[in-house]
This record gives structure tokens, sequence and C-alpha cells, in this order.
């Protein structure tokens, strides 16, 4: 049974076809639930494999194994529709890839899918015992840096599912990632780190028009964590400003290992509940 007020963690499994998946979520399990075979895709749907750690409830959801586009059948096109359900269904995504298997074109289609959902990601290298005289750690660390930089604040774990080495550590930075997702910080302490944001580099106005004043900030929503900026004009904040505040308000926030998803608004543009929600018109840009 749940525990009451405990919710229980949705945890996604993705990864292209025979990394390993189903491994590891019997690993999770510590029995054999899934079936687990030599043959990729093995698995066809998507299954809720549910298991309980130290009196904490998960749901494994693991997924078929995506291939790339070209060499797609039917099937395969629909166990990729079915993992992308699974990470709009997730609280955690695990990205499993294989040790052995240079990333590729299905990873990084998959890390793009878990990017637009704006889901916690673990990055979980799988079969590291075959790897270990290989590559170590922080080189491989390294190589994913350069071909997931959009992913480059997510944690990496090194995982046996076969043996259950290291499973449970990669469980445990889930969780984290889980209570991180969670978080709000006072508006007081946004707004310092808004200001030494903004001491550090202010926003440079696209050329031939008016300066952008970013005034104040706001989180307004948790999983993902929300922050509302409000300015004199939205349409002035280039891209590559907004990736710069999100890169400083990692190192300034709690909000180091998950997406944050930030909103500029004209200022008026909503009003601010008593409850610390916010009431605002239009869209999100």
């Amino acid at each position: 049974a749940d525990q009451p007020g405990v919710p229980v963690m949705k945890l996604a499994i993705v990864g292209k076809r025979n990394a390993g998946k189903s491994t590891l979520v019997n690993a999770l399990a510590g029995e054999p639930r899934m079936i687990v075979s030599e043959i990729p895709g093995t698995t066809r749907d998507a299954v809720d494999v549910r298991f309980e750690r130290d009196g904490r409830q998960f749901i494994a959801i693991d997924t078929a194994g995506v291939r790339k586009k070209s060499s797609m059948n039917d099937i395969d096109f629909y166990s990729y529709t079915r993992a992308l359900r699974s990470i709009r269904r997730a609280d955690v995504v695990m990205l499993l890839l294989d040790a052995l298997i240079p990333v590729a074109e299905v990873d990084l289609k998959l890390a793009r899918a878990v990017l637009d959902e704006y889901k916690p990601v673990v990055i979980t290298v799988n079969k590291w015992d075959l790897a270990k005289g290989l590559a170590k750690p922080g080189d491989f660390g390294d190589y994913l840096t350069r071909v997931l930089p959009a992913l480059a604040y997510a944690p990496v774990t090194f995982v046996t599912a076969k043996t259950g080495q290291k499973v449970d550590a990669a469980l445990d930075v889930a969780l984290s990632l889980h209570a991180q997702s969670h978080l709000r910080v006072s508006t007081g302490q946004l707004n310092r780190a808004l200001q030494e944001i903004l001491a550090l580099r202010g926003p440079s106005a696209k050329h031939g028009t008016k300066p952008v004043k970013i005034y104040y900030g706001t989180q307004v929503a948790v999983a993902p964590p929300t922050i509302v900026f409000f300015c004199n004009d939205p349409g002035l904040v280039r891209d590559d400003y907004r990736r710069f505040m999100q890169n400083r308000l990692r190192e300034l926030t709690p909000f180091k290992e998950v997406p944050l998803r930030m909103w500029f608004r004209p200022r008026g543009a909503g009003r601010e509940e008593p409850d610390g929600r916010l009431h605002t018109r239009g869209h999100p840009r």
C-alpha cells in the first residue's frame, strides 16, 4: 500500500534497442519481472513494474527499444511513440546508454524529447563492467558533454544492470532529482540571484532596439521549476541571454541538475496571489 502523503515516483527507462532496459528494471525490482533476451526489441510495449525500496514506492516504466528512423518498421514507430508517452508520464527519466556503443541518432532524439518535456534525467551508462578497461568515468563524462551538450547539467551514473552493480546509487540520484524538481525558492532569494546575474552580464539589446530591462522574477510552479521574469519587452530578450541566465541560475539556486522553465512577461502582465501563485495573461514565451 502507498504511504499517506508520499507519492509514488514514476521512473521511465528509455534507450536504444538492447541497451539493457528490462535488465535494469529487474535489477531495480530485485527480482526477474521482465522478459530479458539477447534478441534486441523483446519488449514491444511500455510495461509498468511496481517496486519498493527503503519503504518508498516506485513505478518503473520499461519501454520498447527505439532504433534509427531509417530502419523503423510500423512496430518500431509505435515503440518510439510509446517511449515519448512514457517520458511524459514520468517524474524522472533514466536515459540508458550502452557503454560499448557510441551515442547515436536515437539517443539524441530521446534526449531532445526529455528536454522538450522538461523532465529531470539521469544519464545512465550500462554495461560499465565491459568498458572499464577502455575508458574512465571522467573521460566518458567529457565525451557525453561533447555529444549531448544540452544535457550537460544532468548527472551521469555508471551501472552494470546484469549484476545490479551501482543500480541503487543510480536510483538515489533519480530520487535526488525528483526532490530537486519540487523545491521552491523565495522571491527574495531568486531576486538576489537575478541581481548577481545582471551585474555579471546585462542583457544586450538587438540592433536598433531599446535597452532591455529585467525588473524582478518569481517562481510560479514546480516540476519543472518555473520562473517568470518581468521586463520591459519580452521580445527583446535574446536566446543566448536566456541560456546564460539559465546556466547562472543553476549555479545560484538549488536547481543545479534539473531543467528550468523560464518565462518572460511585460511588467504588469500578471498579478501574484497571496499563496505565491501567479495569474498571467497570454501564453508562455
